[in-house]
């Protein structure tokens, strides 16, 4: 480092270091977007508090002789969460840690041994590295929260899930939900001191635990469909992984691997099966000659009928809602029968989907053949 940054930085940890009591420490202010909730609008890197006026505690009489400068780094490195270690290593002593712990002082404990060093409410990031601190050295996030952290929409995010090795004796507690294993990634993501599972690990584990197939398909589905992880990667985290819990992320896999690219489609297929209607191709690509005209989301090609699954999501913008138009209007030009459902009436009206379906397929066999050429995805 050169003589000039050098002096920057120094004069940045003194400015730190000065800035106690009731003042953030100043870090990146780049606003980690978040899609799920828990973590949206949450996750700003830094962030921490330091306290009281330099070298003195306040009421104590006396000078704390700890390391300051040392301390200003490690809180601006750690997003203004330290450890009852830390600190002590610091040089600060247990009087004065308890001074700042104290009701009403600076400082709060987020969990045994683990400090945040301003009073407000916890942010995301906060949680995330003091679950990462009180789990110890070589832990990792997982679960939902690492779902976020990947780009990968996951539900509400109540605890924070975290991989230790198994021969560390750790419990659960608060919002930690703590996962003993032998299989700790080798390759991590990391965001500062916030270590953080690959995508694929990050479905395995959150899809583990869920009973709702539902859920587990959105999950797959979402980092598919958002190139955030690929069906191979997945399909080697399901071979690695437990067998116990795995049968519904195994049905998901499976269902994907035959084209099948949203939970609503999913709920389609499961409805197609027992419902016992002839089974379709899942997002084929249509063309007449050489000129593509759609990709429906289930296509039965004896009958040449097309099922759309409409969800409101998919057309929040009007550009959206074109585009749908224009594929609907391509498909009717050329004579196809085209059935369009919604993702709520596939799980409350199965029957009457599977009626309207069975008749459009007959309908579809009496027209006689369009000459419609289909290509599996």
């Amino acid at each position: 480092m050169d003589e000039r940054a050098d002096s920057a930085v120094h004069r940045r940890i003194g400015w730190v270091a000065r800035r106690t009591g009731n003042r953030r420490i100043r870090g990146p202010s780049t606003l980690f977007e978040r899609s799920s909730a828990g973590l949206k609008g949450d996750l700003l890197p830094g962030g921490g508090e330091m306290s009281d006026q330099p070298g003195r505690v306040p009421h104590m009489g006396r000078k704390s002789l700890f390391d300051h400068e040392a301390l200003a780094v490690l809180l601006l490195r750690q997003n203004g969460v330290i450890t009852r270690g830390q600190a002590r290593d610091c040089g600060m002593s247990r009087h004065a840690l308890e001074h700042r712990v104290r009701v009403g002082g600076p400082w709060q404990p987020l969990l045994p041994g683990v400090y945040m060093t301003n009073t407000g409410t916890p942010t995301g990031l906060e949680r995330l590295q003091a679950a990462l601190l009180y789990a110890g050295p070589g832990s990792v996030i997982t679960g939902p929260a690492a779902l976020a952290l990947n780009h990968i929409r996951a539900r509400q995010i109540l605890v924070v899930d975290v991989l230790i090795p198994r021969e560390r004796k750790r419990r659960s507690l608060d919002f930690v939900r703590v996962h003993r294993t032998s299989r700790i990634p080798g390759s991590l993501f990391r965001m500062g001191e916030v270590s953080y599972v690959l995508p694929a690990r990050a479905v395995a584990d959150t899809v583990g635990g869920l009973r709702d197939i539902s859920q587990v398909r959105a999950i797959v589905a979402e980092g598919v469909q958002r190139g955030r992880v690929q069906v191979p990667q997945l399909a080697d985290e399901l071979a690695r992984g437990p067998v116990q819990g795995s049968a519904r992320f195994r049905r998901v896999l499976a269902e994907v691997a035959e084209g099948v690219r949203s939970a609503a489609e999913g709920d389609l297929r499961s409805l197609i099966k027992r419902e016992r209607l002839p089974e379709p191709m899942y997002n084929a690509r249509l063309y007449t000659g050489d000129s593509f005209i759609a990709m429906p989301d289930a296509w039965w090609p004896d009958a040449e009928v097309a099922v759309e699954i409409e969800s409101r999501q998919w057309h929040l913008s009007p550009g959206d809602w074109d585009a749908t138009l224009a594929r609907d209007a391509r498909m009717s030009a050329r004579g196809i029968i085209v059935l369009h459902f919604s993702p709520g009436r596939l799980r409350t009206e199965p029957a009457a989907v599977a009626s309207e379906i069975k008749s459009a397929l007959e309908a579809g066999h009496q027209r006689g053949r369009l000459g419609i050429r289909a290509v599996a995805c």
